[in-house]
């Protein structure tokens, strides 16, 4: 009983560490995107604002600028000089003078500065009006702009204090050229930005005074949690009837760690701890063991959480030294496991895993009885699911194949009593096929191709993917039927002539097109400077002619390509390709 109050006290402050830690977290992160929203909210004045200005200007210069009363407010604008009608006179006498777009939005933003406190600002890199001198940051701006044709978001300090700050291009349009052809500009040029400087400090005070309400908020619920934590320290009968769902709730938090890093293992973990269940059940292990195999299966490959990313992720096959390493994380994961009171049981189960019945397996070569039961459980579960889950480097087994090498490895690497066992309680079990497919659909999987499967220059599948794409096309995995060869003419003598680093960025340019195409295709680029595009459907090649002759007008560069359909030219590897090629 000693035993079990000193687990239940260990339980309660673990959990209240949590539960502080939780409410310290959440606090932070309310408070935090308290500011981030007070900066979108700023974000968006400031859109808006650039956008009103810029319907107002828009409206100005498509009646080629207003007349307004020369006025000391409005006198004439020094910098319209040179327009001969810049001020007339009206039949009643009254004096005008044309306040062109620049000039009327000026006025607005100088008005609109005084009520309530935002910076507008006409400004170029060419200057008609001084005033419109840009600062530091809006030169560097007008600069980017210049390049990418589009506006600057950014928040930085004016003066000590915190702005959000946008600025919009103006393009040239055919009215604007009455008061700026003079300086050689013509329509869709890029003659300057309106930039807009809203202040934060409004937005702030409010958002300091919600997070003062939040943080009070969560120290209340907080202190109720608190409390109802303590108070259920007392219920020790209900606490140890629930010690299984307290374990489970620790096992997930862990588990969920290694998904967010490997999701190929999160399955695998799942698959392993439900296949030991059943052949643990089948042996006639009673629910207590049952459920200790099963956590225990659910942490086997914790400790890959030492295994580096480029082991872990790599898709394809080990080398040796590699193989090596990754065989560390058993003892990793002993380790982490035993300092942990409520895993202690479970941790001898995870040392052995890896153990072979004849002696042959890691990190002691344990055999025969040396290896506890649980553990030759799980090796066989571990087994099975490597045998029935496809991997980029192997395809899956069928169940009856898998089973039957389970046989075959009795009495060698498998105890062939667990082996017997295995073969009633796995031989209807329920594998998804699309658990393991090898296209990239999450964000890690996406980055684990990109190191391993992607070409470095261009971004698209390189030759070694194109390799297992037909090596198990027309498998449960792949179904193309039609093979573009892409050859670029020519490029070798540009290369030469304009360097590598142009050459680089021609091939980027074409691989921008043929993306395009990606949606409905696998892309590749094989060598140096081919492109194979394998789809499933006929494509229009015209289009694709047309996109990547763009991407090479003015090299000298041609595209030419070869069709072939894979079933009737019989490719199934690189070769195949290169031999009709």
């Amino acid at each position: 009983m000693g035993y079990r109050v000193g687990l239940i006290n260990r339980i309660v402050y673990i959990i209240i560490a949590v539960w502080t830690l939780i409410m310290f977290i959440g606090g932070g992160v309310s408070v935090y995107n308290n500011y981030k929203y007070a900066d979108s909210l700023a974000v968006n004045e400031a859109k808006v604002s650039i956008q009103k200005d810029l319907a107002y200007r828009s409206w100005v210069a498509s009646h080629g600028g207003v007349y307004v009363p020369i006025t000391k407010k409005t006198p004439p604008n020094l910098y319209l000089s040179h327009i001969k009608n810049r001020d007339v006179q009206t039949n009643d006498g009254q004096h005008l003078t044309l306040m062109n777009p620049a000039y009327t939005l000026s006025q607005m933003m100088h008005d609109y500065a005084k009520l309530y406190g935002t910076k507008g600002h006409i400004t170029s890199l060419i200057l008609l009006n001084p005033k419109n001198k840009p600062d530091d940051w809006e030169r560097k701006s007008l600069q980017e702009i210049d390049i990418t044709k589009k506006p600057v978001l950014t928040k930085t300090d004016i003066n000590g204090e915190k702005y959000i700050r946008y600025i919009n291009p103006l393009i040239t349009k055919q009215s604007c050229l009455k008061c700026h052809a003079f300086q050689g500009y013509k329509v869709g040029d890029i003659r300057g930005a309106v930039s807009v400087s809203i202040p934060l400090r409004g937005y702030y005070a409010e958002v300091f005074y919600n997070s003062i309400w939040n943080i009070f908020a969560t120290l209340v619920i907080y202190f109720i949690g608190l409390f109802a934590i303590l108070y259920g320290k007392k219920q020790a009968k209900k606490v140890l009837e629930n010690k299984i769902k307290n374990y489970e709730q620790h096992i997930y938090s862990l588990v969920n760690m290694i998904e967010k890093r490997d999701s190929y293992t999160a399955g695998h973990t799942r698959r392993v701890a439900t296949y030991s269940v059943l052949i643990a059940q089948e042996m006639g292990f009673n629910d207590e063991k049952s459920e200790d195999l099963y956590r225990a299966a659910m942490l086997h490959d914790i400790g890959k959480i030492s295994t580096p990313d480029s082991i872990l992720l790599k898709p394809g096959k080990l080398t040796e030294l590699e193989f090596s390493i990754i065989k560390e994380h058993v003892v990793v994961s002993y380790e982490l496991l035993k300092e942990v009171d409520i895993y202690g049981e479970i941790a001898e189960i995870v040392r052995n895993h890896h153990e072979h019945y004849d002696g042959s397996g890691y990190p002691r070569g344990l055999k025969g009885d040396e290896i506890p039961i649980m553990s030759q459980i799980m090796t066989v579960a571990d087994a099975f699911d490597a045998m029935t889950t496809n991997r980029i480097y192997k395809a899956r087994k069928e169940i009856p194949i898998a089973l039957k090498e389970l046989q075959d490895l009795a009495s060698k690497q498998f105890n062939s009593e667990v082996v017997k066992a295995a073969s009633k309680a796995l031989v209807n079990v329920h594998i998804d096929e699309k658990t393991s497919s090898q296209l990239p659909k999450t964000k890690l999987e996406q980055e684990r191709f990109a190191y391993f499967y992607r070409d470095q220059i261009t971004g698209l599948y390189n030759r070694d993917y194109l390799g297992f794409v037909l090596a198990y096309n027309y498998t449960d995995e792949f179904s193309y039927e039609n093979i573009y060869v892409l050859f670029l003419n020519n490029f070798n003598q540009y290369n030469k002539k304009y360097g590598w680093a142009e050459g680089d960025k021609t091939l980027k340019n074409v691989a921008k097109k043929l993306e395009k195409f990606s949606h409905e295709a696998l892309v590749f680029r094989i060598y140096g400077d081919d492109f194979i595009i394998l789809s499933k459907e006929i494509i229009k090649m015209d289009e694709i002619e047309r996109e990547v002759a763009e991407a090479l007008l003015d090299t000298g560069i041609k595209m030419a390509y070869k069709y072939f359909n894979i079933k009737d030219s019989s490719i199934v590897n690189i070769h195949d390709i290169e031999s009709l090629i």
